[in-house]
């Protein structure tokens, strides 16, 4: 594509761009400023839509003590134990168990700590059950 015809359909970026290749007048490919591009734009709200849905779901369940705090954090953030584990230094079974209210609960301070700190949220945070789901709204 030439570097004239780069889309700029903008949705997603509020104001930012996303650096592409295009052509420009001598033939070479040079990088490109894009505000967006329609199918994509589509694609990533509709992504960000089912994202949102699981998140929303999950709520509903530690709402419902089925699982702990962390499972919506870990939601949230779109991470799976194995992915967590990785962080926290611990197994992955260990972060499936603190999925679970009753061994959530007994976790010790420098554990919560431990957790919050890959969330970049305070251990309170990380307990407390949150009112809605805090994901943004997604610009259409």
């Amino acid at each position: 594509m030439q570097k004239n015809e780069v889309p700029q359909d903008e949705a997603l970026f509020n104001g930012m761009r996303e650096v592409c290749y295009a052509v420009d007048d001598s033939g070479r490919y040079v990088l490109a400023e894009s505000a967006g591009w329609e199918p994509a734009n589509i694609a990533n709200i509709q992504a960000w839509e089912v994202i949102r849905s699981e998140v929303t779901a999950v709520l509903c369940k530690v709402r419902a003590g089925e699982l702990s705090p962390l499972a919506y954090q870990m939601a949230r953030h779109q991470m799976n134990a194995k992915l967590l584990s990785g962080y926290a230094g611990l197994f992955c079974w260990q972060v499936r168990r603190h999925l679970k209210p009753g061994p959530f609960r007994k976790l010790k301070a420098a554990q919560l700590t431990r957790y919050a700190t890959i969330f970049k949220i305070s251990a309170e945070e990380l307990c407390r059950i949150p009112e809605s789901s805090e994901i943004g709204d997604i610009q259409r």
